[in-house]
């Protein structure tokens, strides 16, 4: 069987199709003709014949219903394209099968660290989660986690809590305010997972089985590191823990907790104050734009009576004031 490739294509698109056009109009083509000069012509001419478009009679080349014909070219294409699909699935299985035997090896085997870079992540985390067994842990700073992040993450975790894997996810207070996190949380929360909320700034962390840590690069957005080390990956949970403890959890409407994270936010915009940080640095640790940030310093302002930063920091030392005093002592 004659396969036909890009160059065949090419050829019967510029130079066969016009030929055979002027073949139609004219009823038929003489073997005498001058264009057989032309070397791409000639060409051209023999692919029609052994298509079957042009067929000889009596001397000359007479043309042929392309509809006849086009299923000989059409149908092997198809069925090759159709073998190179199924071929490629049992390929995708083959290593899926791989990767999961890689996952699930220990430290020593499979190494102790693993550095996974730019689009390779999200698949990477996904066969992960896809492989839990008991027990995920997140922590997810408010950054970075669009519509269309959150999309993917919910249908992958809701497959993992419908596999019976438990669920923690941490937050930073900020999340509140998203409309897309609150749809996400509602989801998850529908099958078993509990959502938390905190004040304080953190890096993104996955923590699955209580086997493998990803946490992002040092250096990159755009590098997360698996971590099997059973040591740091105990450490790391132990951080989660301590923090999750001092989160506040985070319901689908609003409650009478919206007072306590107000005051939270509060206190931790007056630590950034005193610590001297950036306004940049500052939100980011809130989890917030520079903007909501430079309202709550004015909020602050407007609170102690004070025209400027170096007022407000003033009559926060004269009272007091460290960002650190319980709610009982932020009532008066």
């Amino acid at each position: 069987m004659t396969h036909y490739g890009p160059e065949e294509r090419e050829l019967f698109e510029q130079v066969a199709t016009p030929l055979y056009e002027s073949v139609v109009a004219a009823g038929h083509l003489s073997v005498a003709d001058a264009r057989w000069d032309d070397p791409r012509t000639r060409a051209a001419f023999d692919l029609l014949v052994t298509l079957g478009l042009l067929v000889e009679d009596d001397g000359r080349y007479t043309p042929v219903d392309p509809s006849t014909v086009s299923s000989m070219v059409v149908t092997p294409l198809g069925q090759q394209g159709a073998h190179l699909i199924s071929e490629s699935a049992q390929w995708s299985q083959a290593f899926t099968g791989l990767g999961h035997a890689w996952r699930k090896a220990p430290a020593p085997a499979s190494g102790a660290f693993t550095e996974v870079r730019g689009e390779a992540i999200s698949p990477f985390i996904a066969a992960l989660v896809a492989d839990a067994e008991s027990e995920l842990l997140t922590a997810q700073p408010q950054t970075g986690r669009n519509a269309a992040t959150l999309a993917a993450a919910t249908a992958r975790d809701i497959a993992a809590l419908e596999r019976g894997v438990k669920m923690r996810t941490l937050y930073q207070h900020s999340a509140r305010r998203s409309r897309v996190t609150y749809k996400y949380v509602a989801a998850v929360r529908a099958r078993g997972a509990e959502v938390r909320t905190l004040d304080e700034f953190f890096n993104r962390l996955i923590v699955v089985d209580r086997r493998v840590a990803v946490i992002p690069g040092h250096d990159s957005l755009a590098v997360a590191l698996a971590v099997r080390e059973p040591s740091i990956v105990a450490y790391l949970v132990d951080m989660f823990e301590r923090t999750w403890e001092r989160g506040r959890p985070l319901e689908t409407r609003e409650n009478t907790r919206s007072r306590e994270i107000a005051a939270e936010q509060r206190a931790m915009t007056i630590r950034m104050l005193i610590a001297g940080h950036a306004d940049p640095a500052s939100a980011k640790r809130l989890g917030v734009s520079p903007r909501t940030y430079a309202a709550y310093v004015a909020d602050l302002k407007s609170e102690f009576d004070a025209e400027t930063r170096f007022q407000l920091g003033y009559e926060m030392g004269r009272l007091g004031v460290s960002g650190e005093e319980v709610d009982g002592d932020e009532e008066g």
